[in-house]
């Protein structure tokens, strides 16, 4: 698809993070990816050497570099506004220099580059007992969860198509896809890949790199649900699974409005985020609220119709992983559930995730035309958005916010701290009105 923001003149970068492991895969590619860095400052979870700053006004942006040591020629602009990609040019170390700009009158926030990942992790892939298991095409159809979430009922109300006959869109922003698995046949639309810079959001690596099919895995289960819908494939995770910061508020942007042209309707109805981080940032915050429809005038397109669906993490604990916490109108914060209906050891859990969906023993689509079974918020994550996609096109009025609640409200009642259970034919046969 054509590229009409400031991506089009600038490569983005996809830098090497080393970020935390929750549980148990990783992904990557093999391709050389362009500016690729060797670590991140004494292991911290950001990018070496990068800072993240909002200008108030562009004229200030040399002065700005000369008196803080940051290359003028920025690696990339976010949009128009002054909000810049710099690289520190005297060796400062990357918190250092964020506190030294943050108290300069000049800036409306800096940061650095911070890393993303799956909650699965960065380790070995899918080889059987690490990562995903290998399964079967019946394991994947006939499987427990669409059962428990009582997906039959639903698909006999809506099946992923509008009332204007069109089919909803579900971006799915992770390690790519294996466009030529069977049962993704007729499923994907034209994507990106911000990793590599190009047209071609492919999965890359193999099962001893990452969590190696991790995107292709949760494209599967979206068809699963929403099997009329259309899925744009977004890599924004190399093949150790790990993106950044910039990369993901791009193809965020870019997931709600591909092609730059706000008067042509095709960006995403749903995004799909199977990836987290213990870090909050302005940036993606910002972002968010701005394609949710809310927010500052920010380059992107807003839609208070579409809904992002987050993995909550796999911490096993309360900790808030972002950028499911953010809290912003619209998006879904998604723990896992057994086969019981309780809670997952692994899962991350708290008042802020919305709804628990299964994520336990899941089976779905992995590379090479094959299947497997994995454990993970980021299976859980899917399944929601498929609803979400569902909930859009039976009621394509119906803002975000108001189908983010049409989840949690009709979800089964579960103990534990997570007290909603994804119910999928509930929340298609109850009138949200």
């Amino acid at each position: 698809m054509p590229m009409n923001r400031s991506y089009n003149k600038h490569r983005v970068a996809i830098a090497v993070l080393v970020l935390f492991i929750l549980a148990a895969a990783g992904l990557i590619s093999s391709k050389t990816t362009r500016g690729t860095l060797a670590a991140s400052d004494d292991n911290n979870d950001f990018v070496s050497g990068e800072v993240l700053v909002e200008l108030g006004s562009a004229g200030d942006l040399a002065g700005v570099a000369a008196k803080y040591a940051l290359d003028p020629k920025p690696l990339d602009q976010f949009g128009s506004r002054p909000i810049y990609r710099l690289r520190i040019i005297d060796g400062a170390r990357v918190e250092d220099r964020v506190d030294q700009l943050v108290h300069d009158g000049r800036v409306t926030f800096a940061e650095p580059n911070f890393t993303q990942t799956a909650p699965e992790g960065s380790g070995n892939g899918w080889s059987v007992g690490n990562g995903w298991s290998v399964g079967t095409p019946s394991a994947y159809t006939k499987q427990w969860a669409p059962v428990t979430i009582n997906l039959a009922d639903a698909q006999k109300v809506n099946r992923g198509i509008g009332k204007d006959g069109q089919p909803v869109r579900i971006a799915v922003l992770d390690t790519g896809v294996d466009f030529s698995h069977p049962a993704l046949s007729g499923h994907l639309l034209p994507g990106f890949d911000f990793v590599d810079f190009d047209n071609d959001p492919s999965e890359v690596g193999n099962q001893t790199i990452g969590p190696f099919g991790h995107g292709t895995h949760v494209a599967g289960l979206i068809a699963l649900v929403a099997p009329d819908a259309k899925i744009i494939p977004v890599r924004v995770l190399d093949q150790r699974g790990i993106g950044n910061t910039w990369v993901l508020a791009e193809a965020l942007a870019y997931a709600a409005d591909p092609d730059g042209n706000p008067f042509t309707h095709d960006g995403a109805d749903v995004i799909n985020l199977s990836l987290s981080t213990l870090r909050r940032t302005r940036l993606l915050k910002n972002v968010l609220d701005k394609v949710c429809g809310g927010g500052e005038d920010f380059p992107a397109i807003g839609n208070r119709n579409l809904v992002v669906v987050a993995a909550a993490g796999n911490g096993g604990d309360f900790t808030e992983q972002y950028p499911a916490a953010e809290g912003v109108n619209g998006l879904i914060a998604v723990a896992a559930s057994t086969q019981q209906d309780q809670l997952a050891s692994f899962s991350t859990r708290g008042s802020w995730i919305r709804v628990a969906s299964p994520g336990v023993g899941i089976t779905s689509t992995v590379p090479g035309g094959l299947y497997g079974t994995w454990n993970g918020t980021s299976m859980a994550a899917p399944l929601v958005a498929g609803t979400a996609a569902l909930l859009h096109a039976q009621y394509p009025t119906l803002e975000n916010a108001k189908i983010v609640d049409q989840i949690q409200k009709t979800g089964k009642r579960i103990d534990g701290p997570v007290q909603s259970r994804l119910d999928t034919g509930r929340a298609l046969k109850t009138n949200p009105n």
